[in-house]
């Protein structure tokens, strides 16, 4: 029925790191761990489904440090394990890696401008395309839908993947990604149906 809802998931993006004040492209699953405020943040993400009394029934984190940091956390919360998804893994971004946006502007002029528009095209030419980014993140997602019918879950990840589900979800162009906003210790909550899905709330930084 066109109603009837499959799934229902809770994003929660990994705490900040030392990379995450100045938007520092890392492709790395080793580092950055979470800083002190990252701590701070998915404490407060804890606090926040504590109060809401979010139910779920599994926990799913990326592989990256920063994410299992951030999981394990929540997966105290909820007296429950999380598992890793490995096809969760950040976008590769090859020698972009460790550069700040305006390093990557100085240095190569047309290289924003590509990465935003040129979504099929690997920028640079090591890294992973946007589009293949975003098509790799709906089938993982797809995936564990099928595995949670009727569920509600909880995936621990990062922000590009965040930001990949939501315009997989609202069938939204690949140069969209660029265009949402998602911040370190946020929640985002997608209800996903037969046919359709819908962005119940997104980018949400408890208080």
């Amino acid at each position: 029925m066109y109603f009837d809802r499959k799934c229902k998931i809770t994003f929660i993006c990994n705490g900040s790191t030392i990379y995450s004040e100045d938007y520092r492209l890392t492709d790395s699953e080793k580092y950055p761990p979470l800083s002190d405020k990252g701590v701070d943040e998915i404490e407060k993400i804890c606090t926040f489904l504590k109060k809401r009394g979010v139910k779920n029934d599994k926990i799913y984190s990326s592989p990256a440090t920063r994410s299992k940091q951030s999981a394990e956390m929540i997966s105290k919360l909820f007296k429950q394990d999380y598992e890793i998804i490995e096809d969760l893994h950040p976008r590769k971004c090859g020698g972009y890696n460790g550069l700040t946006f305006p390093q990557i502007e100085e240095k190569y002029p047309d290289a924003l401008e590509r990465m935003i528009n040129r979504t099929d095209i690997p920028t640079p030419d090591d890294a992973e395309a946007v589009s293949d980014f975003i098509k790799r993140v709906k089938i993982s997602i797809n995936d564990i839908i099928s595995q949670n019918q009727g569920n509600r879950i909880i995936i621990v990840t990062h922000r590009d993947i965040i930001k990949a589900a939501v315009c997989s979800a609202l069938n939204m162009p690949d140069s969209s990604l660029h265009r949402i906003y998602i911040k370190s210790g946020s929640a985002t909550q997608i209800s996903y149906f037969e046919n359709w899905a819908s962005l119940v709330y997104c980018d949400y930084i408890p208080i």
